[in-house]
């Protein structure tokens, strides 16, 4: 004998956030409002990295040492290089030319060149860092196209109208420059550890 039971299916008509505490977790949430700071309308990345117990002279060392590094990664144009190298004031900067990749497959490679100049003034003690003057240079290789970060990643053309998502095409770019300034910013403050 065959019973017959009936069958109830409820479909997800949206798509439901992770939780945390209650509250619904945006996987972008460090890429908005705010994550793109602005001064005197610039964009300027600045951080403070603390080392204690290391003199300007040290940081200085260290530091100088990993600009000079970055110039020569896979990801880097031959343009890339220091700009300032100061011993006496502890002082060094660079400005470099890499790939932003943001997407790559058998298919698609779908990339920026991405231009900016990395400050560090080393302190006793401490290192402070800026990432300034950001440009991007797009398709390149078919109908290139150059944006500065100003023009770009700000929360007014990065993110929607409504400011809690990334926009569809200068969205990735945010996204992408955000990483890169936090891997940056990391690398150095583990060398400094």
């Amino acid at each position: 004998m065959l019973l017959s039971l009936p069958l109830t299916m409820v479909a997800q008509n949206t798509w439901e956030m992770p939780e945390a505490n209650g509250q619904a977790v945006n996987p972008d949430q460090k890429y908005l409002v705010g994550a793109v700071p602005m001064v005197d309308g610039k964009v300027v990345f600045n951080t403070v990295v603390e080392a204690p117990g290391k003199s300007a002279a040290k940081i200085y060392a260290i530091v100088r040492q990993y600009l000079q590094s970055m110039t020569k990664e896979a990801n880097q144009f031959e343009q890339s290089r220091i700009i300032l190298d100061d011993s006496v004031n502890y002082e060094v900067a660079g400005s470099y030319q890499e790939w932003l990749v943001f997407k790559a497959t058998a298919l698609v490679l779908d990339r920026t060149r991405l231009m900016y100049n990395l400050d560090v003034k080393c302190l006793d003690g401490k290192a402070d860092i800026t990432m300034t003057r950001i440009y991007y240079l797009y398709e390149e290789e078919r109908d290139p196209q150059t944006f500065r970060a100003e023009e770009w990643i700000t929360d007014e053309v990065g993110l929607t109208k409504k400011k809690n998502k990334l926009s569809r095409v200068a969205g990735k770019f945010r996204r992408k420059t955000i990483d890169r300034k936090d891997y940056l910013f990391n690398k150095i403050s583990e060398l400094l550890k």
